[in-house]
């Protein structure tokens, strides 16, 4: 009988349930979207009860698709939106108000006042991570703060606090009737909760922000088998043996797992990561130092991170808010249109700009604008936000690192975009290189829990599975390069500091 692993992969925008065999190669997907609330101006919550039912439609879909059982699965493995903040209580189940989203912005008054004391960098040392809106751990005091009752309910030891993988975890492997609570080091270097050399909540911080110890899940490996799933479920009795959170589980199954190796990943938001090995490096230039990953007792690997916030969401943005395009592959074909921008740039700052400027106070603009601009050069506009952005952060990595990045690795949804992938070797000057399989985070979750079950040996074999499916080399000349750049660099101060006091 032929093994498999299957890989959830719950992310920002859909679920999807991807079953891979021993070569890496995706024999099933089920994929269901999941509904964006955005109530006020720069909140975006999801249901976590919709997605936990997205969760088991989309398992049933890979499953049926590839016309297999559990019996034929040796492993679960877990990936997910980082970041975002699940609540729920423990004796029933039931999510105590909407998951807080990783792009939500309602925390910025908490942020700043975090940070009249040391600055932004005050839990940098020990977290790797700037005080920001993007992390775990002021959604959690937002929640307990302003939902009623919920500082009660976790003071007296009901509530649970986790990022999504914990959220699925746990019901998996039987919620109320003894579910297990915990998560991985690469989610929880995310919280802006865990001390990076310990891989333990840091009982410092913790204490300082009163968050109550039992609401936090254990933390483990991203590769041992955690549990088995429960109940009636139809992965029942399977082992759960990976979790990455997204960015680093694309990492992973990119095979970029020693130091110097880098991945991009084209999703809602663009993530840069880099390894650093066994050490931990403290960016001087605007990025996250976070864990890559632990495979059981080995010690942790690091990576520096460049998170960008919009990207691919922009694209949903124009083709949902705005209405100029249909569905979301209509955007190269009016961007094909014209030759370029038509001096036109858009900066997607809808919830401030992340690395490397992390600037709460910026807000979207679209400058450049004459008679002249269609819609098919702010189609290109849109495009080329993703590439300009991708080069900020590499020019940070490459002086934090003090290398230059040879070739880029990319994967996720907007690697399609053959015009986007030429645009964005152009603006870096170096090839940009797409494998075979394009849908690498879900393959590092697969790769994480194959691992630790036998299915695959050593992270060689992983290696081994890799392959090229695309290149792309510059064709612009670095002077017509860099003055774009430039260009778009101006276009960035334009939209610094348009949230003031008042607002």
């Amino acid at each position: 009988m032929d093994r498999y692993v299957i890989a959830i992969d719950q992310g920002t925008t859909s679920t999807r349930a991807i079953v891979f065999d021993h070569a890496g190669t995706i024999v099933s997907t089920g994929q269901l979207e999941h509904r964006q609330h955005t109530p006020r101006p720069g909140w975006v919550e999801h249901d976590p009860l919709e997605i936990w039912a997205n969760t088991r439609r989309v398992v049933a879909e890979a499953l049926a698709k590839a016309d297999i059982t559990r019996q034929e699965l040796v492993a679960v493995g877990i990936t997910n939106q980082r970041e975002t903040t699940v609540v729920w209580d423990k004796r029933t189940g039931e999510p105590i108000c909407p998951a807080i989203v990783w792009h939500d912005t309602r925390t910025q008054p908490l942020v700043d006042r975090l940070a009249e004391e040391g600055g932004v960098g005050r839990y940098r040392e020990v977290t790797g991570l700037p005080l920001a809106t993007y992390f775990s751990a002021t959604k959690l005091l937002w929640i307990l703060d302003n939902v009623p009752g919920a500082r009660d309910k976790a003071d007296a030891g009901h509530l649970l606090f986790g990022t999504v993988d914990s959220w699925l975890v746990w019901n998996l492997t039987g919620g109320v009737h003894g579910g297990l609570h915990l998560t991985d080091v690469t989610n929880a270097s995310r919280t802006l909760l865990m001390d990076l050399e310990t891989l333990d909540w840091s009982d410092e911080i913790v204490d300082e922000l009163g968050i109550p110890r039992t609401m936090l899940p254990e933390i483990r490996s991203s590769s041992e088998i955690y549990g088995y799933v429960g109940g009636h479920s139809l992965l029942r009795e399977v082992p759960i043996a990976g979790i990455l959170g997204d960015q680093q589980a694309a990492t992973f199954g990119q095979a970029a797992f020693e130091e110097g190796e880098s991945k991009s990943t084209y999703g809602t938001g663009n993530f840069i990561l880099v390894g650093t090995g066994t050490e931990r490096v403290l960016s001087e230039h605007g990025l996250l130092t976070t864990v890559a990953y632990q495979l059981g007792e080995d010690p942790p690997r690091y990576a520096l991170e460049g998170s960008v916030a919009v990207t691919g969401a922009l694209v949903q943005w124009v083709r949902d808010n705005l209405g100029m395009i249909g569905s979301a592959k209509e955007i190269e074909e009016h961007a094909l249109s014209v030759p370029d921008n038509g001096g036109a740039y858009i900066v997607p700052a809808f919830a401030g700009l992340f690395a490397p400027y992390w600037r709460p106070d910026a807000r979207g603009v679209i400058v450049g604008l004459t008679s002249y601009v269609t819609r098919g050069h702010l189609a290109r506009a849109v495009l080329e936000a993703t590439a300009y952005q991708t080069r900020d952060v590499l020019e940070a990595v490459e002086a934090d690192m003090g290398a230059h990045v040879h070739t880029l690795a990319v994967d996720g949804g907007m690697t399609v975009n053959e015009l986007l992938m030429q645009f964005q070797s152009d603006v870096l000057g170096i090839d940009v290189v797409r494998p075979v399989v394009s849908e690498t985070t879900a393959l590092g979750a697969a790769y994480a829990a194959g691992l630790a079950v036998g299915y695959w040996k050593s992270l060689d074999e992983l290696r081994a599975n890799w392959q090229e499916d695309a290149r792309w080399e510059p064709e612009m000349s670095r002077t017509e390069a860099n003055r774009l750049h430039r260009q778009w660099r101006k276009a960035v101060e334009r939209a610094l500091g348009w949230v003031d006091d008042a607002d």
